[in-house]
């Protein structure tokens, strides 16, 4: 699994969760994973 990829899963888990500080903080993890991924390649 690439590191661009176990952002975007950790992302998701985050997005997932029922509290809703971590659908924010999911969100932007998500987005850094998407980020890294355009930037590494």
């Amino acid at each position: 699994m690439r590191t661009s990829t176990a952002i975007i899963v950790a992302g998701i888990a985050l997005f997932l969760l029922p509290f809703p500080p971590t659908f924010t903080i999911g969100a932007l993890v998500i987005l850094a994973g998407v980020a890294y991924r355009f930037l590494a390649e």
